[in-house]
């Protein structure tokens, strides 16, 4: 069986379906279109008897997927005037449409493995993340880099940051640090590692699942063809001045001083980093996590959802960061408020302010 768009494919191997990406020119990156057609696909395939898991690939070598499609947002944003949830308005359609699949995602009945080869940013974390089985690479790299294009750590990132260890999850969110397979191993982020070469064993290997042992058989078959990485990661070294800068604080400044206090060049690189991101995307990402930690995952999303919304708002800091990072290419965004004392209580307040009708809910 085959199907699909020019955007995505649908084939099926054995008991598994298969999820391809195909617009490994654009590293993937998610569209509406995209999302629109895995939808309903992974409910076919959770109906299907015939289907014991599905596997979840990005086209080529260099990209899983690279993140969603927010150049397309940016442009839509600008052409028409935004309101909040509306409907036909790819402002409001592809965050609620995106966030919807990370939750079917999330709550798939069945084995979800997400082969994360190459970059895996925003979107693609939201593609990845919430599945079983996410089997990292040595081409591997993660990050969550919404704070430098005015944005915050979405789909589903207030549920998952918050529940890694330590102060890794702030860290993460607010930097928007890369990780390579080894540290995405130790976060927790990944829970498998092949090398690229041998992604078709693994293929092999998952399609000769013994599935009526479940968990334990997809555990044995991938015993085999797993390893550790030779690479050696940097966040188990970093772990301890992580913690003591980034967990349990509970305002910007708090791990402003923390860092300034901990005087070491992987502190002064961290401070150069948050200098340059959004202040209020550092303000809100804080709450958000802060919030997230007690949250249920739908009440993640519903919450994400009235955040991205209130992003969407004509003048945010989204435009400026798209427009610095994506479209001129300068990486010298003018945020406004310029600096975090400007970035009030009742500013970040309007970002997580319900939106009556328009909220996202998964009935």
């Amino acid at each position: 069986m085959s199907g699909g768009t020019d955007e995505v494919r649908f084939t099926t191997r054995g008991p598994l379906g298969l999820i391809t990406m195909t617009r490994p020119k654009a590293l993937n990156a998610l569209t509406l279109g995209m999302i629109r057609a895995m939808a309903p696909q992974l409910a076919a395939w959770a109906a299907d008897p015939a289907i014991a898991a599905v596997v979840i690939e990005g086209e080529g070598d260099r990209a899983f997927c690279a993140g969603g499609d927010v150049r397309a947002v940016w442009d839509a944003g600008r052409q028409g005037e935004h309101k909040a949830g509306q409907a036909g308005l790819l402002t409001a359609d592809f965050f609620r449409e995106e966030y919807q699949l990370n939750r079917q995602i999330q709550s798939f009945p069945k084995p979800y493995v997400a082969l994360i080869d190459g970059i895996t940013m925003g979107g693609g974390v939201g593609l990845s993340v919430h599945g079983l089985v996410r089997l990292a690479t040595e081409r591997t790299l993660f990050a969550m880099p919404e704070t430098a294009i005015g944005l915050f750590p979405d789909v589903g990132g207030s549920y998952f940051l918050p529940r890694l260890p330590g102060g890794l999850g702030l860290y993460l969110a607010l930097t928007g640090a890369r990780l390579k397979a080894t540290d995405c191993l130790y976060s927790g982020i990944a829970t498998h590692y092949a090398p690229a070469a041998e992604l078709p064993r693994v293929m092999d290997a998952l399609e000769g699942c013994d599935w009526r042992e479940g968990a334990i058989g997809l555990r044995t078959a991938l015993r085999g063809v797993t390893e550790y990485p030779v690479e050696a990661g940097t966040l188990a070294g970093l772990r301890p001045a992580i913690d003591r800068c980034f967990k349990g604080k509970d305002s910007v400044e708090a791990v402003l001083a923390a860092l300034e206090a901990e005087g070491s060049a992987w502190a002064t690189e961290t401070l150069g980093l948050l200098a340059k991101r959004s202040p209020t995307s550092l303000r809100v990402s804080l709450e958000q996590l802060k919030r997230g930690a007690t949250l249920a995952f739908d009440d993640c999303m519903t919450m994400e959802y009235r955040l991205a919304q209130h992003a969407m708002r004509p003048g945010s800091d989204f435009y400026e960061g798209i427009r610095a990072v994506l479209v001129d290419k300068d990486h010298a965004p003018k945020w406004n408020p310029a600096r975090l004392a400007d970035v009030t209580p009742t500013l970040v307040d309007a970002y997580f302010a319900p939106l009556g009708q328009a909220d996202l809910s998964f009935g």
